[in-house]
């Protein structure tokens, strides 16, 4: 859980008490004990109507550790993973906060990355030295181009991807990562500085501005832990994916959660409102997860990965499991499994209209209702992983929320399904995001300078999408850090900012912060005017060398290959 602390401008930091109207205030002066990052915190206290020193208001101890890097992450999720290492390759110190370290890098929902649009993000995020071009690739189950059959401005690439695989190598690269620390923690407070204290009137009067003319209203100086540890930082990038108000629905059962056996961030939303963004509120879901030992598979057709593979990394020529890849099948629904959802629509409450849903990858129960007309709808059976790592299968095409018991009868009403052994329901989750308006190009916050924000808290959905905004968020908020630690402040910080023109992200960049979203957003090739140029085929020529000038490309290999290729391409014309 996550609240906003609103302080004013003064030496160290300070929380007004909170008990009864007390004016008591501890306010805290740093104090360095000698070696690296890491501080004390003395509190002294001032006022008080007869306030004893042991307030159970008080938001911190008398005595509490300090670290201090210059850029916090919040949120272990595709988004996080990405910013956190941007910022520690534009030169800050970086630290990646989770609740969890062991989920960092999970596959929440599909277990593949890329398709159509979303591939080019890929390898767009990959041309800036990103990572999950490169851990998609050594994960990698199974690689197809999709619109193979068409021009190159709507290629695809996609990969199924081992979940376990993924996750491994996303954590032990980050582990390893050169001035990135992971440190596994509840965040309980957002720290702000503000020149002016703001009543309660006044925010409301922050909170009613047209989103497209907000101004700062004050300045991230750091976050709390529900530990009592307080990170002192420059800059925080918020990356909460589901978790900001989330709910899970599962029928007509609702309840408090970010994804499925994991606690939800509650308090993040009313304290974005307290400080005056504006909240909406939007959904999505998940399929069941079958055995896949259950599945006849006998009277289904095969999909095989391509041969030779396309890696989504520039820097790959293949990937380990090139020979070994895995099969997915196609199925599809029938009429008496459409009747049997029409039937029990009264028994969920996650497809009412007043919420919306991502119009590309919509419900089954959503199909129905909107395609009443149709009989059938296509099913893609992808596994999940290698045999040896897990036999669950994803049934891409019937995300669902209704009842576990009506779930496991229409799934046995599907070919191919007769026997099949459902292993997590399918179910629903509504989340809370901020108006994208609110942020500049840089992905940093109107309200409240040095806080970014990346991934679904911006509205958008899918992981691609988060990956690419994470970078961006986080390679920002790295190169304002450091610029602030400058001896040249005046003068305006480096910024990775794309435009249209650029490539797919900066079509996601000005979609979000020029119209807002009123769905889930996603990528794909009819966004971009610009697709001609814009391929998947020449991403690392449009922005490795743009990046690379801001610091953000460690990898000498990739700068080497570049100057090969940009050399033959010259020979050649």
């Amino acid at each position: 859980m996550l609240r906003f602390s609103l302080r004013r401008r003064q030496s160290g930091f300070q929380r007004l008490a909170s008990c009864g109207g007390s004016s008591l205030r501890p306010t805290y002066v740093a104090q360095t004990t000698g070696t690296g990052h890491r501080q004390r915190c003395v509190s002294t206290t001032s006022g008080g109507h007869g306030a004893t020193a042991k307030s159970p208001d008080l938001l911190y101890q008398s005595t509490s550790d300090v670290i201090e890097y210059d850029v916090v992450v919040i949120g272990g999720g595709h988004a996080g993973c990405e910013a956190c290492s941007a910022a520690a390759r534009a030169g800050a110190s970086a630290v990646l906060v989770t609740q969890r370290v062991d989920t960092i890098g999970e596959m929440s929902c599909n277990p593949s990355f890329g398709g159509i649009g979303k591939g080019v993000l890929v390898r767009e995020v990959d041309a800036m030295d990103g990572l999950c071009g490169r851990m998609a690739d050594l994960g990698g189950v199974q690689f197809r181009i999709l619109n193979r059959s068409k021009g190159p401005a709507v290629h695809g690439p996609r990969a199924q991807v081992d979940r376990v695989i993924y996750k491994r190598n996303m954590l032990q690269t980050l582990q390893t990562y050169a001035g990135l620390d992971i440190k596994a923690g509840s965040v309980a407070d957002i720290l702000l500085d503000r020149s002016t204290e703001l009543d309660e009137q006044a925010l409301k009067r922050l909170a009613s501005q047209d989103s497209t003319l907000a101004t700062s209203s004050a300045t991230v100086v750091g976050v709390r832990l529900e530990s009592g540890e307080i990170i002192r930082a420059r800059k925080v990038v918020i990356t909460t994916g589901t978790f900001l108000g989330g709910e899970i629905h599962i029928g007509l059962k609702a309840f408090s959660s970010g994804r499925k056996g994991e606690a939800a961030s509650i308090g993040l939303s009313k304290s974005l409102k307290d400080a005056g963004f504006r909240l909406g509120r939007m959904k999505t879901g998940t399929p069941p997860r079958l055995d896949g030992l259950t599945i006849d598979y006998s009277r289904m057709p095969k999909q095989l990965g391509d041969m030779p593979v396309s890696p989504f990394s520039f820097i790959h020529d293949s990937v380990p499991h090139a020979n070994d890849q895995v099969v997915c099948y196609q199925t599809h629904t029938t009429p008496a499994v459409h009747d049997m959802i029409r039937a029990n629509f009264d028994q969920s409450i996650h497809i009412r209209e007043t919420i919306r849903g991502p119009r590309y990858c919509p419900s089954l129960e959503s199909k129905v209702k909107r395609f009443s007309e149709k009989e059938s709808h296509l099913i893609w059976l992808e596994p999940e992983g290698l045999p040896e790592h897990t036999s669950t299968v994803y049934p891409n095409g019937i995300s669902n929320t209704m009842p576990e018991d009506i779930q496991q009868k229409f799934l046995r009403m599907i070919p191919g399904l007769e026997n099949v052994v459902m292993t997590q329901p399918g179910y629903g989750v509504e989340y809370d995001h901020v108006d994208p308006r609110e942020l500049k190009r840089t992905l940093e916050t109107k309200r409240v300078t040095g806080l970014y924000m990346a991934g679904q808290i911006n509205g958008t959905t899918g992981y691609e999408e988060a990956a690419a905004q994470g970078l961006l968020a986080g390679a920002n908020a790295g190169l304002a850090a450091v610029h602030s630690k400058g001896e040249c402040e005046s003068q305006e910080a480096p910024q990775l900012t794309l435009d249209r023109s650029d490539g797919y992200l900066g079509v996601l960049i000005d979609d979000l912060i020029t119209r807002g979203v009123n769905e889930p957003y996603r990528v794909f090739t009819a966004r971009s005017e610009y697709r001609l140029s814009s391929r998947a085929n020449n991403a690392d020529l449009r922005l490795t060398r743009r990046a690379a000038a801001l610091g953000l490309v460690r990898d000498s290999a990739r700068l080497a290959r570049l100057d090969t290729v940009e050399a033959d391409m010259a020979h050649a014309q």
